[in-house]
């Protein structure tokens, strides 16, 4: 066994026994990260100039576009994301590359020393502070993990601009069971003197959004009033008070990563960055984002769906789970079938919290047919079920077992060209991306 073996086998297990002893349960706070970082030496007072990035959907790939701008400016920033899909170390990087598993296992020893109490994430979060803090880099792109004001990410006090993706519902239990109630929570990653930044939202989050930026003081940098964009002619344009910017058309397929990536761009003019249009564009066009309407071009699942002795057959992945996820996936599949039209395969697996009925309505009239299946995660909804769910929602649906049923089931489906896109869960698209790699998740 090399080094790199033994690093990555030592960490595999403490991650193993620290998940045993701090399960990952939600349990927001404030007051046990602060705690533990006042122990750390105050990491979380030592960090570059911030991007905090909060919302249900869209908050991963607005971070994305931000990496790509920075790092084509000449940046290097560090990242911290959430979930992993693969490797833990994909939530951590450090100065444009991933952290080392030598690195973190380092970090994760120290916190856990500091501090017996923290829930599982909380640990992740301080010792991803604690990294940061000893790295040199020019800026930290922070994405929220859950909701914002309890979020164990937000202990900074001025980020260069908040941001905020699109509202949703998701996590009610946790977060309220209204668009308002949940974007008030999102809002309270929002400092007073510090920009603002507020992305297309349905007017009930807008509402809440703008009146929360008020009451923190915060300068509101708010989409329909002081910046808007649109697609013409394969072209992004944004515009603010300032200027009208004409930009490349960002890589990531689908609408919905057009308002991302506009939003990005937003929090670069807000944070007063002066980035050329050609540095922006350079950036956009070259963000990626895994499991965000990926096209798997190759690979075991490929195989197992006809993909690789058909092209012509086709293999996407999102990580989406909720309803407002479905109807993104939902509108970017119309507009893949108006230019290529080919019958649809959905698989799907997904947590029992979920809607499972409100993801799937936005599907009815695409989707040829529905494979449910048990996504390895907490939770896993019954196939039965998912199916039951499915078919409620006015579409054809089967269950299968587990991913490798699933494929050989929805392989069955459809002769010749077809689309198949696999969705419901991040963890079931760290599930595809490890078997199609031939590797193991960690």
């Amino acid at each position: 066994m090399d080094q790199s073996d033994a690093g990555a086998s030592r960490l595999e297990s403490f991650l193993t026994e620290l998940a045993a002893r701090r399960p990952r349960l939600i349990d927001l706070s404030l007051g046990r990260v602060e705690e533990t970082l006042q122990r750390l030496g105050r990491p979380h007072r030592r960090l570059p100039p911030t991007f905090h990035v909060a919302g249900t959907n869209g908050k991963g790939s607005t971070v994305a576009f931000l990496r790509a701008v920075l790092e084509a400016s000449g940046a290097y920033p560090h990242v911290f994301t959430s979930p992993h899909l693969v490797r833990y170390n994909e939530r951590i990087t450090l100065a444009g590359r991933e952290i080392h598993d030598t690195e973190l296992l380092d970090v994760l020893e120290r916190v856990d020393a500091a501090a017996s109490e923290l829930t599982f994430f909380e640990t992740i979060t301080c010792a991803a502070f604690v990294a940061y803090a000893e790295t040199p880099a020019d800026y930290l792109l922070l994405e929220v993990g859950l909701g914002g004001r309890l979020d164990a990410t937000n202990v900074i006090d001025a980020p260069l601009a908040a941001v905020v993706s699109a509202i949703g519902l998701d996590h009610q239990a946790f977060l309220g069971d209204t668009l308002a109630a949940i974007a008030r929570e999102k809002a309270g990653i929002f400092k007073a003197g510090r920009p603002a930044v507020i992305g297309a939202q349905e007017p009930e989050a807008m509402a809440a959004l703008i009146e929360a930026a008020a009451d923190a003081k915060a300068e509101g940098f708010v989409h329909g009033t002081d910046w808007t964009f649109w697609e013409e002619r394969g072209r992004l344009a944004f515009q603010d008070a300032a200027s009208i910017s004409d930009l490349d058309r960002p890589r990531l397929v689908g609408a919905h990563q057009a308002a991302n990536a506009a939003l990005a761009v937003a929090a670069i003019r807000a944070a007063g960055l002066s980035l050329s249009d050609e540095t922006i564009s350079k950036g956009l066009a070259s963000a990626s984002w895994p499991a965000r309407m990926q096209r798997l071009e190759a690979g075991p699942v490929v195989d197992a769906l006809g993909g690789g002795a058909d092209p012509g057959r086709e293999v996407w992945l999102d990580g989406g789970h909720n309803p407002h996820a479905a109807a993104a996936l939902a509108a970017t599949l119309a507009d893949l079938d108006e230019r290529a039209p080919k019958p649809v395969v959905l698989i799907a697996g997904m947590q029992e919290t979920k809607d499972a009925r409100g993801f799937f309505a936005p599907f009815q009239g695409l989707v040829r047919r529905v494979i449910t299946m048990s996504a390895k995660t907490l939770k896993a909804s019954d196939p039965g079920a998912l199916a039951s769910t499915a078919a409620e929602a006015g579409l054809e649906a089967t269950s299968a077992g587990g991913l490798e049923d699933a494929l050989r089931a929805a392989a069955g489906v459809i002769d010749g060209p077809a689309r198949f896109l696999i969705a419901g869960s991040l963890h079931l698209a760290g599930e595809v991306l490890a078997m199609n790699a031939g590797g193991p998740e960690v």
